[in-house]
């Protein structure tokens, strides 16, 4: 029989230190929550709005655990149960040197949901969950006689954690291979255009000559720009 493979969090604290804290009873389940921010773009005459891809949203994950304490006793100088809620219930606070909770990753096996996306998705596959703790909700249900907590379910909320460097080797962005259109919002520049499809702000000229713009500053939203493949 194969032996049982605890979840745990591990814990990077701002010192440097690693903290390996495993749950005491395995979660029952995993509830996952991952969207993208799209725009809505009205162009007078239309059936509907065109939309647009803005950017991605963390993923949230939620994660119901439970801690029992009675196995030491339930009488007098029974053991209470926050010594293992607590250890979740720390990843809430505030460091007093990094002035934020600490950077965590959520652990269980090597068939973490995710782990079997599309290869067309570059490098997003993941064995894993690096996060930060959001909230957490304790809630006691069972007392010695002398009010000592002896059990106790755990409600935590993560928060996808990534850099920006792990979010760039990850999506392996590229500037366009072919040509593209792009309808202007009325927030957006040249500049902005030319970061987000080539990376540079300095290539906003390559869209301003592929759409005959002769003064950048006066752009007009709702105007479908072409945005050319970088040489």
């Amino acid at each position: 029989m194969q032996p049982l493979q605890q979840a745990m969090l591990v814990v990077t604290w701002f010192s440097g230190e690693i903290e390996f804290i495993a749950v005491q009873f395995n979660p029952s389940q995993l509830a996952f929550n991952k969207g993208v921010q799209i725009a809505e773009i009205p162009i007078p005459g239309l059936d509907s709005p065109l939309i647009q891809f803005v950017r991605g949203q963390n993923e949230t994950l939620s994660i119901d655990l439970f801690f029992d304490s009675t196995e030491s006793g339930m009488g007098t100088g029974a053991k209470s149960v926050t010594e293992y809620s607590d250890q979740i219930y720390q990843l809430v606070k505030i460091e007093p040197d990094s002035h934020a909770p600490p950077i965590c990753e959520f652990i269980w096996n090597n068939k973490f949901p995710g782990t079997d996306i599309a290869k067309e998705l570059g490098n997003q596959k993941r064995n894993s969950f690096k996060c930060i703790v959001e909230s957490v909700r304790h809630q006691y249900t069972l007392f010695s006689p002398e009010g000592i907590p002896l059990r106790a379910t755990v409600s935590v909320n993560l928060r996808e954690y990534k850099t920006l460097d792990e979010q760039l080797a990850q999506l392996n962005l590229n500037s366009p291979d072919r040509t593209q259109v792009h309808v202007l919002q009325s927030s957006e520049t040249l500049s902005t255009l030319a970061a987000e499809h080539y990376r540079r702000p300095g290539q906003w000229r390559l869209i301003a000559d592929a759409n005959n713009i002769e003064d950048p500053r006066r752009l007009t939203p709702g105007t479908f720009l072409t945005v050319p493949p970088m040489g």
